[in-house]
């Protein structure tokens, strides 16, 4: 496994553990302190392991078992995939901050924060399969088998 695909793999593990502690929170809040919270942190935790972990695992994942690119591939870049990396940890980072600071807080600024990197997440989330698209194929033994017209 290289480097890139370990970056997405070992990010989306720690942000499985950031959204369990934040669960974790949300648990004695409501179950030993009787405080409760408010639908801002449900919303960081749930996005935190589903953006932040999920979708970062299946990045990495996907990198790492696609076939290569073929030689005449202009669309993948190694670099492009980084690049699609770095935007995705920090925005989903900073949007995990600044909706727990939401669901503590009452600052204006921190919705329009937390849609500029909403929106970033989305922008590296189809700029990283753009970038794989021609990675998305079949190879191998399987182009073997499906011509002989084997199902599967």
């Amino acid at each position: 496994m290289f480097s890139t695909a370990r970056y997405f793999i070992k990010t989306s593990i720690v942000f499985l553990i950031v959204g369990l502690l934040t669960g974790l929170h949300m648990t004695l809040a409501t179950n030993v302190f009787k405080k409760g919270y408010g639908a801002e942190l449900i919303s960081a935790h749930t996005h935190v392991i589903l953006v932040g972990s999920v979708i970062m695992m299946i990045m990495g994942v996907a990198l790492w078992f696609f076939p290569r690119p073929e030689k005449t591939d202009t669309q993948y870049n190694p670099a492009n995939i980084l690049i699609a990396y770095w935007i995705m940890t920090i925005a989903t980072s900073l949007r995990y901050i600044f909706q727990v600071t939401a669901a503590y807080s009452n600052i204006d600024w921190v919705w329009v924060m937390i849609t500029v990197f909403s929106t970033f997440q989305i922008i590296a989330i189809i700029y990283f399969f753009y970038t794989m698209w021609g990675r998305i194929r079949a190879s191998g033994g399987s182009v073997i088998r499906e011509q002989k017209g084997e199902k599967f």
